[in-house]
């Protein structure tokens, strides 16, 4: 490809692409072809005058060689479905469209036509008002109807097309952000399984989700994400469909069910013939569950939204008292030119879905608006351990066996057995049975996961048990070989401990290294700075390596060896006194806490049933999104009550004055609809100055 270097200083060049004319479709898979590049940091494309720019961290000849290498063709598979360029050009061509027609009609037209196209351009407005009166509803869109028809009835047409032309631009931006919000947020909610099981002659193989077709025979168990939409054929499961139905409740599977994809096993196993393959439709459905769902609302949202459909009755109360008062038409249109509710219903909205937009930008995705009005109301904060307060990618330090079993056997078995669920202990068996080199085949029967505990199976007609010491000794009631007791007691206890048995019998012992985030302590200190007044570790390990971890961050509690009843309960005790809680965690026995808290913020590369119960997830690559997080609800629910504030007291000042005589109503209305844009462009900004990690040493 041919480009000219139009600027560049050190880890940033702005190219121009040699091109009579770049599609969307070709600047999409510019950007997305630039992106898949380990050393570009960040890339903006504008398909309008053909240029990118780019943010590097390799050498720039490195750079200037994949752009001469780059082709449009054969690159088309790295762009997803929806990118939402596409939707930006259609909206950016609305407002230009209309901008451009009325300064042509300012310009042009004669002055005879003005009245005539004034008045048909009022037919839409006035029939929205006849709507409104004819549901018995007394709605902003009967102020509209009627101010407008005021005008017009009193010759005013620069007037009336002035509000028409400014609610026209209003109802475009609002539109515009709303669907650009949920367009951002629905491609973040999309499927996002790599691999997933398939049976195929008797054994299970673990494939990429693109290789499977329709027909074949998907497994799922408990805490994993149904890949594929699909008919379930054998087996039974509770599954979590709150992303495709909005159910709270999950639903109970069993054979001939029909199961969609993106939903979440809960609890139980199937076996699914998958009816539809990858990427068939399920963007469409996000779109539509979060149209729908009332969960995009925050609470000052909805009351701002209330208190402006309260507030239109006063208004033309207030018009025709003033009439009736002072037999002035001009005094008496000062209502009808100015009114809360237009500002009210087009800042609010825009400031809570620009803010969710802009939380994407530091990889948080927030579900709905109502949930960075709870971390901003948050006082509580509840961390889980594993995963969460300590790396996502715990390791295996030893394995210790006991019985006389070999040891490399013994993580061979406790492999096999844990590749099936995803949480960071299984992923460090899994992962250091591949560093060893230790092949695991499928020699076991059907695994059984019970949550917050272990797995249990038949492996060569012996059952095995791997998982916590509740589960193994006071559970299972499994016994330590004769003899070993002083060396299972000096088992290190800086480390996790992960308990395989077989028969009964302890077999062998997995110590995992699971090293604390080097910000953890930081990141709790910095929220302590933004409002949170109390931060509680809850973990199933140790009371005694509970107390090292607590200590260390400096936690106000900590509560060791619970049960995810345990955690759930304490939120509920929190709510109890009065207290909003954020929960995060990462894995499937932080569900029940992250559903009952206020925010549930789950870690993006933890369990898919966690991702699916939270109402926020951040990337697990850095706490400090929860400083962000905070920061930016803080900044949200500031932004609205200025907003409020400025709303009610400059639109009452309009209104004063137009009565008073001193605003004619033309020129109250051109400055209530240009506050009215003015504010909702303010509430589209960003409203934190700092720039996302990977960009800010760009």
């Amino acid at each position: 490809m041919k480009c000219q270097i139009l600027h560049e200083s050190r880890g940033r060049m702005r190219v121009h692409i040699a091109t009579a004319r770049m599609t969307v479709k070709e600047a999409d898979i510019l950007q997305y072809y630039l992106q898949s590049k380990d050393f570009i940091r960040e890339v903006r494309v504008y398909e309008r005058t053909g240029d990118a720019i780019i943010y590097y961290g390799g050498a720039r000849e490195q750079l200037l060689s994949l752009l001469a290498r780059f082709r449009y063709e054969g690159n088309e598979g790295l762009v997803p479905e929806h990118t939402g360029r596409e939707l930006n050009r259609q909206y950016e061509e609305r407002l230009i469209g209309a901008v451009a027609r009325r300064a042509l009609s300012i310009a042009f037209c004669p002055h005879a036509l003005r009245m005539p196209l004034a008045i048909v351009k009022a037919v839409p407005f006035v029939l929205a008002g006849l709507k409104s009166i004819f549901h018995g509803r007394i709605e902003v869109a009967l102020l509209d109807a009627t101010a407008i028809t005021a005008s017009l009835l009193r010759g005013d047409h620069d007037t009336a097309t002035s509000v028409m032309f400014l609610l026209t631009v209003g109802e475009t931006l609002e539109e515009w952000t709303h669907k650009k919000s949920v367009d951002d947020l629905a491609r973040t909610m999309s499927l996002n399984v790599d691999k997933v099981w398939v049976e195929s002659d008797g054994e299970e193989l673990l494939l990429p989700v693109t290789e499977v077709s329709v027909g074949s025979i998907v497994i799922v168990r408990t805490g994993n994400m149904i890949p594929l939409d699909g008919k379930v054929i054998s087996g039974e499961a509770m599954v979590n469909q709150a992303s495709m139905t909005g159910e709270s409740m999950p639903v109970r599977k069993l054979a001939d069910s029909v199961v969609y994809a993106g939903t979440v096993v809960e609890e139980g196993e199937c076996r699914i013939r998958v009816e539809k393959a990858a990427g068939s439709g399920r963007y469409d459905r996000i779109v539509h569950m979060i149209e729908e769902s009332e969960r995009l609302k925050s609470g000052t949202e909805d009351r701002a939204s209330h208190l402006a459909d309260r507030l239109v009755p006063y208004s033309l109360g207030g018009s025709v008292l003033t009439y009736l008062l002072t037999r002035n038409v001009t005094k008496a249109l000062a209502f009808l030119m100015v009114d809360f509710s237009c500002a009210l219903k087009l800042s609010m909205p825009l400031a809570v879905l620009s803010a969710m937009r802009e939380a994407g930008r530091y990889h948080i995705s927030v579900k709905g608006g109502k949930f960075l009005e709870a971390v901003s109301d948050a006082e509580t904060i509840v961390f889980d351990k594993t995963g969460t307060l300590t790396y996502a990618m715990p390791r295996v330090e030893r394995v210790v066996s006991f019985d006389g079993q070999n040891e490399e056997e013994m993580l061979r078995l406790a492999a096999c057995l844990e590749e099936h669920y995803p949480h960071s202990m299984a992923n460090a068996v899994v992962a250091e049975a591949k560093r060893r080199e230790l092949r695991h085949e499928e020699r076991h029967t059907k695994v059984e996961y019970i949550v917050a505990h272990g797995i249990s199976s038949f492996y060569e007609d012996r059952r095995v048990l791997i998982g916590s010491y509740h589960f193994i000794f006071e559970d299972e009631h499994c016994v330590i070989p004769e003899g070993e007791e002083e060396r299972f007691r000096s088992l290190p206890e800086e480390f996790s401990h992960l308990y395989l048995a077989v028969d009964g019998r302890l077999s062998a012992v997995i110590l995992i290294a699971d090293p604390l985030r080097e910000e953890a302590r930081e990141v709790i200190s910095a929220l302590r700075h933004v409002g949170i007044k109390k931060a509680v570790m809850m973990t199933g390990d140790s009371q005694r390596t509970a107390s090292a971890v607590a200590l260390r961050l400096g936690l106000d509690e900590f509560y060791a060896e619970v049960l995810p009843e345990d955690k759930a309960g304490f939120i509920r005790r929190e709510h109890e006194q009065g207290r909003k809680v954020i929960m995060i965690g990462d894995g499937v026995n932080d569900s029940p806490a992250l559903s009952e808290a206020d925010a549930g913020i789950a870690i993006s590369e933890g369990a898919a049933i966690a991702r699916e119960v939270a109402d926020i997830t951040i990337s697990e690559g850095d706490l400090h999104s929860l400083v962000v997080l905070k920061e930016l609800s803080n900044a949200l629910m500031g932004r609205i009550q200025k907003n409020y504030r400025f709303i009610i007291g400059f639109n009452a000042l309009l209104i004063g004055l137009g009565v008073a005589a001193v605003l004619q109503p033309a020129n109250s209305a051109l400055l209530h609809n240009i506050s009215t844009v003015g504010i909702g462009m303010e509430s589209m900004t960003n409203l934190l100055k700092r720039e996302p990690a990977e960009s800010r040493t760009a």
